[in-house]
């Protein structure tokens, strides 16, 4: 991820705390499918946070609320990374 490391860090947190949690189940999952797939955990872990990243710029953007099926269809679609939406 290529932004500032406090932002890097929350993002990191964020994605800790949804893997410590298991909510959403989907996060660990992907983790552990990016992990077989030959990822190294620190990479897999980054682009799970350029999900979160995207969800949370669509939800500022647009206003609306978190979308559960939007953000475990970005899970799923990785390593392809979400569209950048300006």
């Amino acid at each position: 991820m290529d932004v500032h490391p406090r932002i890097e860090n929350a993002i990191a947190q964020v994605v800790q705390g949804q893997i410590d949690t298991n909510e959403p189940p989907e996060v660990t999952q992907t983790l552990v499918r990016l992990v077989n797939e030959g990822y190294p955990e620190p990479e897999a872990r980054e682009l799970i946070g350029c999900v979160v990243i995207s969800e949370v710029f669509d939800v500022l953007k647009s206003g609306e609320s978190f979308d559960l099926q939007r953000y475990v269809a970005a899970l799923n679609r990785l390593p392809e990374l979400p569209e950048a939406k300006l």
